[in-house]
């Protein structure tokens, strides 16, 4: 009979939990868009990403516009971390006009897709790591090295590090120029 009793009990419990469970999952919103990647998550509680940070600066529209171009938004959402170089609009700003027009053509997209990723380096990298003479190995398979001049930071002779922001998924570090990669 105790057997029977106790069986019973732990079949309720059993029920019970399991009911709450699929109450509570039943009142959970859908937080990702149909057909949406990791950027179509809403979380406006958490850490921003490195997309997310860059889409909420006014210094980065073009950069943000050229990442939604060669459709790496989702990429970046992603978990890293990442390492980005970051150039302000004033730094795209100094390369041709008839050069970010045409990259940002929709031929042009594996282009773009090369030199986006080469601002990109898979890890957190903060400034206090880097070393005069380092060489990292970005995202597009080609190397950016890093100079230490008079306690700044270039990257490839000629790219300033102007400041560094935190992200949930790395760090961003923004740059004054547009890093091309070396011609393949």
């Amino acid at each position: 009979m105790k057997n029977i009793f106790i069986i019973g009990v732990a079949t309720l419990l059993m029920w019970s939990c399991n009911s709450e469970i699929t109450a509570t999952e039943s009142n959970t919103p859908t937080e990702n868009k149909a057909g949406g990647g990791q950027s179509a998550v809403q979380d406006d509680e958490s850490a921003k990403d490195v997309v997310k940070v860059a889409a909420g600066s006014k210094d980065h529209t073009t950069l943000v516009a050229a990442v939604k171009q060669a459709e790496l938004v989702d990429v970046l959402s992603n978990a890293g971390p990442f390492t980005v170089f970051a150039p302000t609009n004033a730094a795209f700003d100094k390369l041709p006009a008839d050069v970010l027009d045409d990259l940002m053509k929709p031929e042009n997209k594996e282009k773009l897709q090369d030199i986006l990723q080469y601002h990109v380096y898979v890890g957190n990298l903060g400034i206090n790591l880097m070393q005069d003479g380092q060489t990292l190995n970005q995202v597009n398979g080609g190397n950016i090295t890093i100079s230490n001049k008079d306690g700044k930071i270039v990257l490839n002779n000629s790219v300033n590090i102007i400041a560094t922001i935190p992200a949930s998924n790395g760090i961003i570090h923004v740059t004054d120029g547009v890093l091309l990669p070396p011609s393949k």
